[in-house]
């Protein structure tokens, strides 16, 4: 008698299980493509990576039209949620077609990213470093060209809900 295989991996609701016990900042990364159509989709997958030159990670996947347009174009755009962004999380991970047409924005003034005006507290146009492909996402590497910040609180994830960042000594 043969025993059967043992799997490698945890299960795909395991993992998914595990990394909704990691809260993180919520973005939408955003891009325009060849024809400058703009594209986004939500991302907890972000990440510093280095402060020379100053570079940060996405992870997006593959089959992403976002993804399409930055590989195109060689630049993106990282819009950080502030408590109160949750409808733009929402709306960018949604199907639906125009997520544009939901929300208010504008273009960046150096690349003429999409920005998510009313709904991110900062905003970073980055050029496209590295892209590398792991599984069904890609991970995209970005060197930080400009950066437009206010002063406000951080929309999370985690435990599979939305949250506003609390203050020290908050509940």
């Amino acid at each position: 008698m043969v025993a059967p295989p043992v799997s490698r991996h945890v299960s795909t609701m395991d993992y998914r299980t595990l990394m909704s016990a990691f809260p993180s900042g919520v973005s939408v990364i955003t891009a325009v493509d060849a024809d400058g159509h703009p594209h986004g989709l939500t991302c907890t997958s972000l990440s510093s990576v280095t402060l020379n030159p100053p570079t940060l990670l996405a992870c997006l996947n593959t089959r992403s039209p976002a993804l399409a347009a930055l590989r195109a174009v060689g630049e993106f755009a990282v819009n950080l949620l502030h408590a109160k962004g949750q409808r733009a999380a929402e709306v960018f991970s949604s199907p639906v077609a125009d997520r544009f047409s939901l929300l208010p924005w504008r273009r960046t003034e150096r690349a003429g990213l999409p920005w998510l005006t009313e709904h991110a507290f900062a905003v970073a146009e980055c050029a496209v470093s590295h892209i590398r492909v792991v599984g069904d996402h890609a991970v995209v590497f970005g060197e930080v060209h400009t950066v437009t910040q206010d002063q406000d609180r951080p929309l999370l994830y985690g435990l599979r809900r939305f949250t506003g960042w609390s203050a020290e000594g908050e509940v």
